[in-house]
């Protein structure tokens, strides 16, 4: 759970690789702490592997990517999401 005890699955914030954007320059991967992303050798694209792992409203890792191979949902369905789950899961915050 998270800390407002919405259930980490239920919230749907995590990157999407378009695979034809990728250069392969790795720089996702490298740079996310989180370990969302793999790389498999003989392979020359990132792979989203562990997309619960991706912290809620970060989204830093599309700033790093120069072909712009990265994308996330917009905040503005993040917020609208979250509203619902916090009615449903009778948070307050």
């Amino acid at each position: 759970m998270t800390s407002n005890q919405i259930p980490r699955e239920k919230i749907p914030w995590f990157p999407t690789v378009n695979a034809e954007k990728c250069n392969g320059c790795r720089v996702c991967f490298e740079f996310c702490q989180q370990h969302v992303y793999a790389w498999e050798e003989g392979e020359n694209v990132a792979k989203v592997v562990q997309p619960f792992n991706c912290t809620v409203g970060c989204s830093y890792c599309t700033t790093l990517c120069t072909p712009q191979a990265i994308s996330f949902p917009s905040e503005e369905t993040l917020m609208e999401k979250l509203r619902e789950l916090r009615e449903k899961y009778g948070s307050k915050k």
